[in-house]
């Protein structure tokens, strides 16, 4: 369960960043990624959003500081 979570995670980054997903780890946050800015964050939650099938609430959202906590939130959201 927890690589499909990270391989979803890494599938939203290249789809909202043209990220290689081999370059994505737990420890990457918007300083590491060309373009995760805040409004690629909106890019990036929307691909989430898409990919797990799932809608977050603001709070979520701005929990969502790098790429651990996103896993964190999608767990909380029974991901």
């Amino acid at each position: 369960m927890e690589d499909k979570l990270f391989n979803g995670v890494c599938q939203a980054f290249e789809a909202a960043f043209s990220t290689d997903p081999a370059t994505i780890s737990l420890t990457s946050e918007p300083s590491d990624i060309a373009g995760w800015d805040s409004m690629g964050h909106v890019q990036l939650v929307a691909e989430l959003e898409k990919i797990f099938s799932v809608a977050f609430e603001v709070d979520e959202v701005m929990e969502m500081e790098d790429v651990a906590s996103i896993i964190r939130v999608l767990k909380d959201k029974g991901i």
